[in-house]
């Protein structure tokens, strides 16, 4: 199979990753549950993967690095933990529904208002029109670093200098981390939410949130932390405060792995993706295909045919081509309504940075001989 569904989960994860998730499970204790040899072996690992994403993308230290079971997850902390009655919230139409369902649960249960920005006449994010739709009651501003249908990358530093300095910035990095250069530090990012399962090489169920001083995020979740166990009340410091229950090792263990591989050759996989979707937007519109994309480091493709639904051009992919690819709204229906694809949807291709122009011209072969058979 020429697997091209990177951005819902890559698909074939580095060797390294691997033999650290199979080392984990041969021998897992509990990371700071117990005071015995294996258990403080493997909290001082989870440490350094903290350490570690707070270094790769210039954090703000290693107890503001939580762990999560996914980038919902870390998304979710960020908005109900940090969002309260009366607050207003400002987005991007190109949030997926991991932001979008918190904010709409968050304004019928708790009455916190937001808004929605548009795209701009050249189909991007616009950092003065984000600031033009915040109040006196702006709270929390939430931008992608890169849509999960389009590719497009918005200048986060560019809305933090439009919008006031009192604002959080909260970032979804589940598309953009991995392939981007992100600091929070330098584009004054106050929470970043991560996937470990797609551009950072982890296995499923590795998440995190990082956040700045500025944000005191409030626990969503109540249980066992290994800390004062005598308290019934959560921990009042970070990350215990927001890390109720077992951390999942083997997870973190993959998450550690793939982020040094992220360290050493990001620059190198986002510009060989850059290549690839380049060839992409040149190519598809001689097949019959229109493109919804800008070529980026993200390795997202998202095209339609006017005469063949998306789902039916994914689904001939994949039965007769063997190539996996996703159709529909990608659950970002906002995008879609704003793109003019709602409800049908695109065909989205994804890149891995390990995959190049081979599987690129693979698809552009089978896309051209679904075209000429209509």
């Amino acid at each position: 199979m020429i697997y091209l569904d990177n951005a819902a989960t890559e698909g074939f994860k580095p060797a390294v990753v691997q033999s650290a998730v199979l080392a984990a499970m041969r021998v897992c204790a509990n990371p700071g549950r117990s005071g015995h040899r294996l258990s403080v072996a493997q909290s001082e690992h989870v440490l350094a993967c903290r350490n570690l994403l707070s270094a790769l993308f210039e954090g703000y230290g290693f107890e503001r690095v939580v762990f999560t079971r996914s980038c919902t997850e870390a998304l979710n902390l960020a908005l109900l933990g940090t969002l309260k009655e009366g607050d207003h919230a400002v987005v991007t139409c190109l949030e997926h529904n991991s932001v979008l369902r918190p904010l709409a649960w968050l304004k019928e249960n708790k009455k916190v208002e937001y808004s929605v920005v548009p795209l701009d006449e050249n189909g991007g994010v616009n950092a003065d029109m984000v600031a033009s739709f915040c109040t006196e009651r702006t709270k929390l501003v939430a931008v992608t670093t890169a849509s999960n249908v389009t590719g497009e990358t918005p200048d986060l530093a560019a809305v933090r200098a439009a919008i006031p300095p009192r604002i959080l910035l909260l970032a979804d990095g589940a598309q953009g981390a991995g392939h981007l250069d992100i600091r929070m530090r330098t584009m004054g990012i106050d929470l970043l939410a991560l996937a470990g399962h797609k551009g950072l090489h982890a296995i499923q169920g590795a998440g995190a949130l990082l956040f700045s001083e500025r944000v005191d995020p409030a626990p969503v979740l109540f249980g066992g932390t290994g800390s004062e166990s005598f308290s019934l009340d959560m921990p009042a410091f970070y990350p215990d405060r927001l890390e109720a229950g077992t951390l999942s090792y083997p997870a973190i263990c993959s998450l550690f792995e793939g982020a040094l591989l992220v360290k050493a050759g990001r620059a190198e996989g986002a510009q060989n993706l850059l290549a690839v979707t380049s060839v992409l937007k040149k190519e598809l519109p001689a097949l019959g295909y229109i493109p919804y994309f800008r070529p980026n480091p993200c390795g997202i493709a998202a095209f339609r045919h006017e005469k063949l639904p998306s789902e039916e051009i994914a689904g001939r992919l994949s039965e007769t081509y063997d190539i996996a690819v996703r159709a529909g709204l990608h659950c970002a229906p906002l995008a879609h309504k704003a793109l003019g694809t709602f409800p049908d949807g695109l065909v989205r291709a994804s890149f891995a940075p390990e995959q190049g122009m081979a599987e690129a011209r693979a698809l552009l072969s089978a896309l051209r001989r679904i075209a000429t058979s209509i």
